[in-house]
């Protein structure tokens, strides 16, 4: 059992690393079978002194997973939810996302997906670049403009 010196010592070296959130915290300390009330404690100390911040891992988790990864907002919104974090703080992360950037990326995936994508049809070819985006996190309405704007290369974006 971690005493409530040893875990504060412990999370704020984990938390000047990299970006946490609450949760976290509070799983990585049951792991290491902390009582509820240190858990408490550490995780009260780690928000006053500003070693967590809700918002703040939203902003840095959003911009990783866009920027690095390509992931959409659903995939993005889903994993943070997963994370037990205030769903005002997911959506505001993700409204800071440039509508043209996040479009550019989808068109730029989708262009690169087509290259190594075999089909029969323009029907069957569309309908495994739309199932990849999705599987990318990416809402079908910004699939479909990006997919138009693929084929007839629009001068929207």
């Amino acid at each position: 059992m971690m005493t409530k010196e040893e875990a504060l010592r412990q999370m704020t070296s984990y938390c000047a690393m990299a970006e946490r959130c609450k949760s976290d915290i509070v799983d990585k300390l049951k792991k290491k079978d902390t009582s509820e009330e240190a858990i408490q404690e550490v995780v009260a100390y780690l928000e006053k002194e500003n070693y967590i911040s809700e918002e703040r891992f939203c902003r840095a988790f959003v911009n990783d997973k866009f920027r690095f990864s390509k992931w959409g907002k659903l995939k993005i919104r889903q994993a943070l939810s997963l994370k037990r974090l205030p769903s005002a703080a997911i959506y505001d992360a993700l409204d800071a996302i440039e509508e043209k950037l996040y479009l550019d990326t989808l068109r730029e995936l989708i262009e690169a997906k087509r290259k190594s994508v075999k089909a029969k049809n323009d029907y069957e070819l569309n309908g495994k670049l739309i199932r990849f985006a999705l599987g990318r996190g990416f809402e079908m309405h910004d699939i479909n403009r990006c997919l138009k704007g693929c084929n007839a290369f629009d001068e929207e974006f």
